[in-house]
């Protein structure tokens, strides 16, 4: 019979270089770099509730590291190591080994040594705590937008909701953008050089997993500040042609969650630097409008300059009913 530390030997142990100790003692010895602080991230993937239940492990494997590592960009710091803990139903050798391979996929593409963590059985669900360092007080945090300050956003939100709807409501996705928009749910992509080089230039950043205005409501409340958004300026083309309805896209770009793009605010000064950092490291990003003084008021002026209120709650665990399910 196949034990969880022939689970773990087989599938999960490999060289940790970057690690005094790794896999195969009570504990990992980590060593950070002079002058660095240690950046920790924890998230937790819950079968029904973040994935669909049957979720291509492979895929699951990827996700399941890629959300941790979005969120050391958004602090511009660069991960180091990872522990994962998984609850499993059974021992199923070829979806381990299958999950086993998207883990360490991410792993390697991110340079991050996985040196530890959990297996035991129950319902599935998957837990990854990430590591990383970041030059002593150069961390990114939620609290520096100021009034007058630009909004931006990496790559195009929006993709996964409508992958996720496509999914579990049957709504139609253009055949040319269907393949774009399920990638996007099923293994995001990290945008770690662009949060790394954005260190010192953003005032502000988050990434993006329960919403635009969910997530930018975070920002608001830690830096006192409003935001006002342009309708004219949001990149909503991709969308509408993905889904044939400019409504559904303006929803989906809002408050469809699971995208992990970077959303940071930043001097106007600094526009033709971020167009610089944005080329260099081939990830597109948009002006979205601007950060205003009103603190937790956020706006959206439409075309024809008409202002209306928009609602800043985003996806919660524990105030949402239905289940996101991605």
């Amino acid at each position: 019979m196949t034990s969880e530390f022939d689970l773990i030997a087989r599938h999960f142990t490999r060289p940790t270089p970057s690690a005094d100790l790794g896999i195969g003692d009570d504990a990992a010895l980590l060593r950070v770099a002079p002058g660095h602080q240690l950046v920790v991230s924890c998230d937790m993937l819950v079968a029904g509730t973040h994935f669909l239940a049957d979720a291509a492990p492979e895929a699951l494997g990827w996700k399941t590291i890629a959300v941790s590592v979005s969120d050391l960009a958004a602090m511009s710091a660069q991960p180091r190591w990872a522990t994962l803990a998984l609850s499993l139903p059974a021992a199923d050798e070829a979806w381990i080994a299958a999950l086993a391979s998207g883990v360490h996929a991410c792993c390697a593409v991110f340079g991050i040594d996985l040196v530890g963590g959990d297996t035991t059985r129950g319902p599935l669900n998957l837990c990854a705590t990430l590591f990383g360092e970041v030059p002593l007080g150069r961390a990114t945090t939620r609290d520096g937008a100021r009034p007058g300050d630009d909004l931006w956003v990496s790559g195009q939100p929006g993709r996964a909701a409508l992958g996720l709807a496509h999914l579990l409501e049957g709504r139609s996705l253009a055949a040319d953008h269907s393949g774009d928009c399920l990638e996007a749910l099923h293994r995001p992509q990290p945008r770690l050089g662009l949060g790394l080089a954005l260190r010192g230039v953003a005032s502000a950043m988050l990434d993006v997993s329960d919403g635009i205005t969910g997530d930018l409501r975070h920002i608001l409340e830690r830096s006192s500040v409003g935001a006002e958004l342009d309708e004219g300026l949001l990149p909503l083309d991709g969308l509408v042609a993905a889904c044939g309805d400019p409504s559904r896209a303006l929803a989906a770009f809002l408050g469809g969650g699971d995208d992990y793009e970077l959303l940071f605010t930043a001097s106007p000064d600094e526009r033709r630097q971020i167009a610089e950092i944005a080329t260099r490291c081939g990830v597109p990003v948009h002006r979205l409008g601007r950060v205003t003084a009103r603190a937790g008021r956020l706006q959206l002026r439409r075309q024809g300059d008409h202002v209306e209120a928009l609602d800043a709650n985003g996806y919660d665990h524990f105030r949402t009913v239905d289940s996101r399910s991605a």
